[in-house]
């Protein structure tokens, strides 16, 4: 389902990673239909609250690239009472992306480099 400037009602798209921003992931990848770990906390009540304010919620993630993981990540969604309009594996056209492996590009090249050598997600900054 994806909706243009036409549709009614019109909602601005938020992709939303799953592994590290939805599924909090501490137990690292154990395959693409294993998603063992709880939500990340305050998941749910950031999606409920875009949905109030009448975002479209996608879920995207490398796992629905297969029907099991599609099928694993539809069920985990469901089973913590987590709404959603779509789950993908494409990056589409969104309003943003929340993703916990990205950095912010803010216009200007310098520093970008040593921003990518440092990186490090946030799930492993308090274990380095």
């Amino acid at each position: 389902m994806i909706k243009t400037e036409n549709s009614s009602p019109y909602k601005k798209r938020i992709c939303f990673d799953f592994d590290g921003v939805i599924h909090s992931y501490t137990s690292g990848w154990k395959g693409a239909d294993i998603i063992p770990d709880p939500p990340v906390k305050g998941a749910k009540e950031v999606i409920d609250e875009l949905i109030s304010k009448h975002y479209e919620i996608v879920i995207f993630s490398t796992r629905a690239r297969i029907v099991q993981g599609y099928n694993a990540i539809q069920e985990y969604l469901n089973k913590h009472n987590i709404e959603f309009d779509m789950i993908t594996s494409d990056k589409i056209p969104a309003f943003v992306y929340i993703d916990d492996r990205a950095i912010c590009f803010n216009g200007d090249m310098s520093g970008l480099v040593e921003q990518i050598d440092t990186f490090v997600p946030w799930l492993k900054k308090g274990t380095m």
